[in-house]
């Protein structure tokens, strides 16, 4: 259970009710090394944060979520489900709290390299259903400014998504 309190600060009370299915849970996730288990939990909060902006997360954008988590944290298709709905839950119920407070820390443990990834990761999550609302483009602008990345290489990032802009599509 060590492994909930890392990564959501998880209550022992909360474990206690959770029964069998809190365990394995538990369980999957403690296959994860701690500090790459941070920084996965960091990653796929910050994915449902864009995901959750027009307030709306849909199969392709969790699909998405799920990839990147694999391919990005190197984890099971098992536990990228458990990491991702895990993070989903806990963007819908203090995301307004800890948004900022995720990625302040998501911006310290990071390189460079890693954030401009996670960028590019936001623009796929939010192009998943093959439009990007502007409520997701801010909010990928907001984390780009959490995060200290240069307003250049947003722009960059920004134009490989252009297509799927809605603005660009007339849709506002």
């Amino acid at each position: 259970m060590r492994i909930l309190r890392e990564l959501f600060g998880s209550s022992p009370a909360a474990e206690k009710s959770g029964g069998d299915t809190i365990r394995r849970i538990a369980d999957e996730l403690d296959r994860i090394e701690p500090d790459q288990a941070k920084y996965l939990a960091s990653f796929a909060f910050i994915l449902s944060r864009v995901a959750n902006a027009d307030h709306d997360v849909s199969g392709d954008e969790i699909t998405t979520m799920e990839s990147l988590v694999i391919s990005k944290g190197g984890v099971t298709s098992d536990q990228a489900a458990l990491v991702v709905q895990m993070a989903r839950t806990q963007q819908k119920l203090f995301g307004a709290t800890d948004d900022f407070l995720v990625t302040r820390e998501l911006g310290r443990i990071a390189s460079y390299d890693q954030k401009l990834a996670l960028i590019d990761c936001l623009y796929a999550v939010a192009a998943a259903d093959q439009r990007i609302f502007v409520a997701e483009a801010d909010e990928i602008s907001r984390v780009g400014k959490e995060l200290k990345v240069d307003q250049s290489d947003l722009s960059r990032l920004r134009s490989q998504y252009r297509d799927f802009l809605e603005v660009r599509k007339g849709l506002t």
